[in-house]
């Protein structure tokens, strides 16, 4: 899937809230999303083809980053949608000179564990029962880092 990835701002919250619905356990409201792009710092990228497909909102604070949410449709996933996202949000975390990205992750999410693995990220930290489940499991949060380059990269 060849997916067009935009910077989009609270214009699009209600697109980010319908992504966030259908691709996460708990949805967030477009109002809290609204609220949270209109915060400094925070970003959104908006990944679409024929309809939008996922996205990724993140935070910065200093020279460190925040993954906030990202989610890909279930019906695209596994197309390099979540990592044109995260190379799009790369891309502007280090031309902000940002030094690291973290993010939680359910520790039982093994397919977003792959995948952040995949791209370099480490974990540093365990939030006990972090998440809680509509089922009334709760899961512990792994807090992963990836630290970026210091210095040019050529």
């Amino acid at each position: 899937m060849d997916a067009r990835i935009e910077t989009v701002d609270v214009s699009r919250a209600d697109v980010l809230a319908a992504l966030h619905a259908a691709c996460l356990e708990e949805a967030w409201p477009a109002a809290d999303i609204g609220t949270l792009l209109q915060q400094p710092g925070v970003f959104a990228v908006l990944a679409s083809d024929a309809a939008p497909a996922g996205f990724m909102l993140w935070r910065v604070v200093a020279d460190e980053a925040e993954i906030l949410s990202l989610g890909v449709l279930p019906s695209v996933r596994r197309h390099g949608i979540a990592t044109a996202l995260l190379e799009a949000a790369v891309v502007s975390l280090l031309a902000a000179g940002v030094a690291s990205l973290f993010l939680e992750v359910a520790e039982d999410n093994r397919a977003a564990l792959a995948f952040y693995r995949t791209h370099g990220f480490g974990a540093v930290g365990r939030r006990s029962r972090y998440y809680r489940r509509v089922d009334g499991q709760d899961a512990d949060a792994l807090v992963l880092k990836l630290t970026f380059p210091v210095g040019k990269i050529t």
